[in-house]
């Protein structure tokens, strides 16, 4: 979630670094690696989607918005070589193939869709 005040980049950087990466339990040593490859996955990136998210815990009064964006890993040579390990309060932090089969949290699975079709991937 984005805090107060900050900026989406800077949420998405933090978010992936505290929940793919481990980051707030990382030693500093560790820490500076993280900031380093994170920084250069996240120079890029192409928004899939922004607005209104179609999430369960939406009421009448306060809904969730999203901005989804697109790191494309084409060789596999930035986030590709990342090791996931769930931080924060992830669970289970995996590499996975995605298919329309899966089954994801509110519209995540649409937002799945847009970038397998933007890369010709199989869907």
């Amino acid at each position: 979630m984005v805090d107060a005040g900050e900026a989406v980049p800077v949420t998405l950087k933090r978010e992936f670094s505290e929940e793919a990466m481990d980051y707030l339990k990382a030693n500093e040593n560790e820490r500076v690696k993280i900031r380093k490859n994170v920084t250069n996955l996240f120079k890029g990136g192409e928004v899939v989607y922004k607005g209104y998210s179609d999430d369960p815990r939406n009421t009448d009064n306060s809904w969730i918005e999203t901005v989804a964006v697109n790191f494309h890993d084409e060789l596999g040579d930035s986030v590709g070589k990342f090791k996931l390990h769930a931080g924060d309060d992830a669970i289970g932090v995996r590499w996975t193939d995605i298919s329309g089969s899966l089954s994801l949290f509110a519209s995540h699975v649409e937002f799945m869709e847009t970038v397998a079709k933007r890369h010709g991937a199989f869907w």
